[in-house]
């Protein structure tokens, strides 16, 4: 049976040098290409190939967190494996999130990459083995400390609210234009924040909005 995967990835250049890669393989075939998340949703709901190779990062078009998630949502038969340069936790688990069957890093061995189609069109997992090491330690981190929904929901409304624009990036002055209220009242906000979910530094906020999954990927 002939494994039919579909490529994403916003340089062309990698493109064809991943679909000469697949189509030597025994078993193996490329049925089409995207260059960014829209595309590769479109071209798998037209061509409907077994797995999607999927780059996570395609500026200017959709990236590959949000095309995965919507693929899934529609097409849920079809495995989709991301491809990244991105050795992070902080993206593994937003991965996983949107419903990808596997993580593989762009700096991978050929046969790893291979190796990783054959795993998640097989209906398993595949992680590399760094994300691997992360996700056990961020699960027994978890299990030890199995507190992290039950501060979040300790937050009020606003908190939350103010919580996710600080993370986006936006000044106390911007925050409070945006909520209409005074700097003071924004600055109140995070205090409480920062003190309900023990956390430090605005670095740290962001962390955390991320793994909860609220910033959209850049």
């Amino acid at each position: 049976m002939t494994i039919r995967v579909l490529v994403a990835d916003d340089h062309a250049i990698v493109r064809s040098g991943l679909g000469m890669l697949i189509d030597a393989q025994e078993g193996m075939q490329v049925v089409g290409f995207a260059a960014d998340g829209k595309e590769a949703c479109e071209k798998a709901m037209e061509l409907r190939p077994d797995v999607v190779l999927m780059d996570l990062s395609m500026p200017p078009g959709e990236n590959g967190l949000t095309a995965t998630a919507r693929l899934k949502e529609n097409a849920p038969q079809i495995q989709v494996l991301v491809l990244t340069m991105h050795d992070d936790e902080e993206y593994l688990f937003r991965v996983l999130q949107a419903g990808a069957a596997g993580y593989i890093l762009k700096s991978a061995p050929d046969l790893d990459l291979i190796h990783a189609i054959r795993t998640v069109h097989s209906g398993m997992a595949y992680l590399y083995p760094s994300a691997t090491k992360s996700l056990i330690e961020e699960f027994l981190h978890m299990v030890k400390n199995g507190e992290e929904q039950a501060k979040y929901e300790i937050l009020t409304d606003r908190e939350k609210e103010v919580l996710v624009l600080i993370a986006k990036g936006f000044s106390n002055k911007e925050i409070a234009e945006q909520l209409v209220v005074s700097v003071k009242t924004v600055e109140s906000h995070k205090a409480h924040i920062m003190e309900k979910l023990h956390l430090r530094t605005r670095p740290d906020l962001v962390r955390y909005a991320i793994k909860k999954g609220w910033l959209d990927f850049e």
